[in-house]
């Protein structure tokens, strides 16, 4: 009886913590730019292939593209490679707004890179 509460114990604090994690598994691109608002300030995990990089003495940022889309990463490291594939973890935050045109990017945590 003892196993089993403890078993049941450790299921339900599992089953919490990973319904709380948004960079356990990879958030796919498309649901960050269809629903900015609800990512605005998340953190979270992209994977996917480096499709183009900038590289400035002040700014640094490459896009990233999975099978759903892409989205724009702001670093302080030096950028990868393009055609790199890779996994980004950071905060979305929306750059700038236009109108109704907004500019969605993931800032990028550098100590979980």
């Amino acid at each position: 009886m003892q196993k089993r509460i403890k078993f049941f114990s450790i299921l339900f604090w599992l089953i919490i913590a990973l319904t709380g994690c948004d960079t356990l598994f990879p958030t796919p691109i498309a649901k960050i730019l269809q629903n900015p608002r609800n990512y605005e300030g998340t953190q979270v995990m992209v994977s996917g292939r480096v499709a183009e990089t900038f590289s400035l003495v002040v700014i640094r940022y490459f896009v990233i593209r999975d099978d759903t889309g892409e989205i724009t990463v702001v670093t302080e490291r030096s950028a990868p490679k393009k055609g790199e594939q890779i996994k980004v973890i950071g905060k979305v935050e929306a750059a700038f707004s236009l109108g109704d045109k907004q500019l969605i990017v993931i800032k990028e945590n550098p100590a979980k890179n």
